[in-house]
């Protein structure tokens, strides 16, 4: 009777929940994203602080696979399929290792992005693999990635800690990509659409494809007469010497404003004052 009493009085007391204790890590998480073109990157990372250790031949050793950065291995993540030093790589999210060396790195993607450091890191399912070179740099207490040099083409990855930085290149191909979703756009356009021929003739222009730009506007035009669509013209005839033109494109664009192009009208008449 006492066993079973003290059982009853045991499954009467309240049950305590073990409590999640939540600290910060010594390594804080970042993770950051750049549009190149119509590629996203994104690196996902963990950041040591250098406090007052001796890093490169230290911490890090020369020679070995380093995990680059702290806790879960670093990833890095494209949207679209993209060029590192010559070398293609699909599309997808990959873990990124580094062996450094006091005057050549090497910085290889592997297919296993679930890893915690390097620590079960296989070269074998390497995808890509290049060399890089370590420069000097004003000091960086917390381990970092940034880009630079960022155009629609290609973009510069840079890992700074302490005082180098390893910049590699990453070319996104967004020339070739944007042509062929014009093509599929274009081919797939309704009979009264005048927009995408629009879009199209603005991009080829930027791009300094004469010959796609002015066969897209006038399709545009065609269609539908528009400000915008006239205006781009007018900038195509002037950039191509043709004055007149330019002009009789821009009295063009004027006559179809409505009260709400107020603005893009004072602009137009701006630019092309001195015409």
């Amino acid at each position: 009777m006492r066993k079973i009493l003290a059982l009853a009085a045991i499954a009467a007391l309240p049950t305590v929940a073990t409590a999640q204790l939540k600290l910060p890590r010594p390594s804080p998480k970042q993770t950051i994203t750049q549009a190149v073109g119509l590629t996203d990157i994104t690196i996902t990372y963990s950041r040591p602080g250098v406090k007052g250790r001796k890093i490169w031949g230290g911490l890090v050793p020369y020679g070995q696979v380093w995990r680059t950065g702290a806790n879960e291995a670093t990833t890095i993540q494209f949207s679209t399929d993209v060029t590192i030093g010559g070398k293609s790589l699909p599309a997808g999210t990959y873990s990124l290792h580094t062996t450094p060396g006091e005057s050549s790195w090497k910085i290889a993607l592997n297919g296993d992005a679930n890893l915690w450091g390097s620590f079960d890191y296989d070269p074998k399912k390497d995808l890509l693999v290049v060399d890089a070179k370590p420069m000097a740099s004003p000091m960086t207490e917390w381990m970092t990635f940034d880009f630079t040099d960022v155009n629609p083409e290609r973009a510069t990855i840079v890992l700074r800690w302490e005082k180098i930085a390893v910049p590699f290149q990453v070319e996104t191909g967004t020339a070739a990509r944007a042509k062929a979703g014009i093509a599929d756009a274009l081919s797939k356009a309704a009979a009264d659409d005048w927009r995408t021929p629009y879009q199209a003739a603005s991009f080829a222009f930027d791009q300094g494809d004469t010959a796609n730009a002015t066969a897209w506007i006038d399709k545009s035009i065609a269609t539908k007469p528009t400000i915008g669509a006239l205006w781009l013209k007018a900038r195509m005839q002037q950039k191509a010497g043709n004055k007149a033109e330019a002009k009789k494109a821009v009295e063009a664009a004027l006559a179809v404003a409505t009260p709400e192009d107020k603005d893009f009208v004072a602009e137009i008449k701006k630019q092309s004052a001195g015409w």
